[in-house]
């Protein structure tokens, strides 16, 4: 029993910074139907700023808002630089853009900080604690608070913010949106910073337990992602669940079978849900009238 529960402790500290990186996605993909791939980027970005500054000797609770703010910019950079010039491209294009943007982001980490593997010590100490025959690290707490943190402001931005419902407005309708006065140029803006400070936020919590690095950012998008398609593309409570999942899913295969299958059983149950419910768990279907 306390193995299992160990089990299922490790799946919803992972599977909750999977979710955190899914609720980025689903951010902004629901205000500009792109996926940006960029995402994972973010997150190695927060860990790696607040790993610098904390070793420069800045306290811990004034190092991470400040990485958060380092990702809020590049994710207003990148919008700014590379989505919006390219205006109304193929959806396929702002793909590959997003492609490229991590590529260039991965190479200017390596050059500003380095290629070494970093930590921090946890925010409440490294002392574990003891919870029926398992144990708890103090950062696990922080990171499992964190998402459920993020999914409730989103819900409440999004639902009960004149911000949040114009950014819902350009999702559904950019040109509507802006015949009634919306400023969807701004809800861009803002949705790309919100996602990458959301990204920022994740590698912060995450890395005194999981480690960064300059180049960890792809797996983290791709896991992401995955929990993004599992949970339902749109859906933040989909994001959430689908994060949570993924982790559970890999911290079990690692426990009972092997670690060197923790990635593959999770993409194969993700590639069952989606044979069975295309749309995912939490996912509306979507009809079309031609």
């Amino acid at each position: 029993m306390a193995e299992l529960l160990q089990f299922l402790v490790s799946g919803v500290t992972v599977g909750a910074i999977y979710a955190a990186v899914a609720l980025g996605f689903t951010l902004i993909y629901n205000a500009t139907g792109v996926v940006n791939f960029a995402q994972g980027e973010f997150v190695v970005i927060g860990g790696l700023t607040a790993a610098a500054l904390i070793g420069a000797g800045v306290p811990p609770l004034i190092a991470a808002p400040l990485a958060v703010l380092a990702g809020l910019v590049v994710g207003l950079l990148l919008y700014r630089l590379a989505i919006r010039p390219a205006g109304q491209a193929p959806l396929v294009s702002l793909i590959i853009i997003t492609i490229g943007a991590s590529i260039f982001l991965r190479g200017a980490m390596q050059m500003v900080f380095d290629k070494q593997i970093h930590r921090y010590d946890g925010f409440s100490g490294e002392a574990p604690i003891g919870f029926l025959g398992a144990t708890i690290l103090p950062q696990s707490l922080w990171i499992i608070g964190g998402s459920l943190v993020v999914f409730a402001f989103l819900a409440w931005f999004m639902g009960h913010t004149r911000a949040g419902r114009g950014i819902r407005a350009t999702a559904s309708n950019r040109l509507a949106a802006a015949l009634v006065g919306i400023n969807t140029r701004a809800a861009m803006n803002l949705s790309f910073a919100l996602s990458a400070a959301i990204g920022a936020l994740a590698g912060v919590l995450a890395t005194p337990v999981t480690f960064t690095s300059y180049d960890v950012g792809v797996l983290v998008a791709l896991k992401g992602f995955s929990a993004t398609m599992l949970g339902g593309v749109g859906s933040a409570q989909g994001a959430l669940a689908g994060g949570l999942l993924i982790g559970l899913i890999e911290a079990l295969t690692a426990g009972y079978v092997s670690s060197d299958y923790k990635d593959a059983a999770a993409f194969v149950v993700i590639l069952a849900v989606l044979f069975l419910r295309p749309q995912g768990l939490f996912g509306a279907r979507m009809t079309e009238r031609v």
